[in-house]
């Protein structure tokens, strides 16, 4: 198993969230999410794979961003969608 991604390595600034109050799609439907993950790429803040929706990862199936982090308080690692790897 690897230990680092160049996805992951080549993120040079982390982009501002384009909804920092909660899960963009979620937020529009009304509905609730688990926790928040923020898309490395673009900004984009979607709900975990624990929430119903799945938004983050739909997110990236869509878009093929391939990084994300945590957007929950006091965590700081990340996760690559391609080479499947967590870092902090």
């Amino acid at each position: 198993m690897q230990d680092s991604c160049e996805h992951i390595d080549n993120i040079k600034e982390e982009p501002q969230p384009k909804t920092p109050e909660g899960c963009e799609e979620c937020l529009k439907m009304g509905d609730e999410w688990v926790h928040l993950r923020l898309c490395l790429t673009c900004g984009h803040v979607g709900c975990c794979d624990n929430s119903k929706n799945k938004h983050a990862t739909k997110h990236f199936h869509q878009t093929k961003h391939p990084v994300i982090k945590s957007f929950q308080p006091g965590e700081n690692w990340k996760w690559c969608y391609i080479d499947k790897i967590f870092t902090e």
